[in-house]
C-alpha cells in the first residue's frame, strides 16, 4: 500500500518541505556509495555523520573502524568499535584502527537526519514526506514546521537511543522526524482521504484510504516489530529498521500537532447547509 497523494489542496506552497526534500537528495548523492545495506554499513561517511547510539550515551568517546578476524571462518573483515570497549582496546592493541573523521556527537543528532541507507529508503521517505508534509507545513507556518519537523527526528532518534543505548551501528535517515510529521497529519486530518496503489499478488489496483485508516495501520507495521525487537535484543541492536524511532516519532507528532499547528487547511472543512 503506498500513498500517492490527498485530497486536500494546500493554501500556500510548500517551501520548507521542498526545501528538505532538495536537502536530503543532496546528501544521498554525496554519499551514495555509504549504503547501509550488508557491510556497507561500515563506511566511514556513515560512521562519522550517521547517529551511533554508543557515541549518544558515551560523550567524548569516539567509534573507529577495526580490521577483525572472524573466529569461524578465519576471513578478515571490518567492524565497527568504540573507545571504551574491550573490542577496541584489542584493536588498537593489535594496530588495527582506522581512524574516522566524525564530528562531535551532537551534531550527527541533525546530520543523521539527512542521510539514507539507500535508493528504497530515500524514496520512500521523501514521497511519505511530500504527500502528507505540505498540508502539515501549511497548518503550522515554515518557522514552526521546521522545529517540529527537527523536534520530532530528535525524539525519534532518543527514542532508539533509549531501548538500544550500546548499539555501535550507526542510525540514519528522515523516518523518525517524517513520522512525526505523519502524527501530526493524522490528528489534522483524519478524514482526508490518500490516493494509494495497492498490490495483490501480480496485480494492481488504485484506491482510496481514509488517513486515519492508512496511517494507523502504517503505525502499527511499525509497533509490532518494535515489540519484536525487545525480545530479540542483539538483533534488533546489530542494524537493520530503527522501528523504536518510527514508533518515537509518530507519538511526538500525536502530542505536540496541538502546540504548533495553528490553523488546517480551508479545503478540509466543506461548508454544510444549515438543518432546520
Amino acid at each position: 500500500m503506498i500513498p500517492l497523494k490527498d485530497n486536500i489542496p494546500t493554501d500556500r506552497f510548500a517551501i520548507i518541505t521542498l526545501l528538505i526534500i532538495a536537502i536530503n537528495v543532496v546528501v544521498f548523492i554525496l554519499f551514495e556509495g555509504a549504503s547501509l545495506s550488508g557491510e556497507q554499513v561500515k563506511t566511514k561517511p556513515v560512521i562519522g555523520y550517521g547517529a551511533v547510539p554508543y557515541r549518544i550515551t558515551h560523550p567524548g568517546k569516539d567509534c573507529e573502524l577495526a580490521r577483525v578476524q572472524d573466529v569461524t571462518t578465519g576471513a578478515v573483515g571490518e567492524d565497527i568499535v568504540c573507545e571504551g570497549t574491550n573490542a577496541y582496546r584489542q584493536a588498537s592493541a593489535a594496530g588495527a584502527i582506522e581512524q574516522v573523521d566524525q564530528p562531535p556527537w551532537f551534531v550527527t543528532l541533525f546530520s543523521s537526519m539527512f542521510m539514507h541507507g539507500g535508493w528504497l529508503h530515500i524514496l520512500f521517505n521523501m514521497l511519505f514526506l511530500w504527500i502528507f508534509g505540505n498540508n502539515v507545513e501549511d497548518a503550522m507556518g515554515r518557522i514552526r514546521y521546521v522545529l517540529f519537523y527537527l523536534l520530532g527526528g530528535l525524539v525519534a532518534l532518543m527514542t532508539q537511543v533509549l531501548v538500544h543505548p550500546d548499539s555501535t551501528v550507526p542510525t540514519v535517515g528522515a523516518s523518525g522526524a517524517i513520522a512525526a510529521v505523519l502524527g501530526g497529519y493524522l490528528l489534522l486530518y483524519p478524514r482526508a482521504r490518500i490516493l494509494s496503489v495497492v498490490f495483490l499478488f501480480f496485480f494492481f489496483t488504485f484506491i482510496e484510504i481514509p488517513a486515519m485508516v492508512m496511517l494507523g495501520i502504517w503505525f502499527l507495521l511499525q509497533f509490532l516489530p518494535a515489540v519484536g525487537q525487545l525480545s530479540a535484543p542483539d538483533v534488533a541492536g546489530g542494524g537493520g529498521v530503527a522501528y523504536f524511532a518510527h514508533v518515537g516519532g509518530f507519538i511526538f507528532g500525536l502530542a505536540a500537532i496541538s502546540l504548533f499547528a495553528h490553523r488546517k487547511s480551508t479545503h478540509y472543512e466543506q461548508p454544510r447547509l444549515p438543518v432546520y
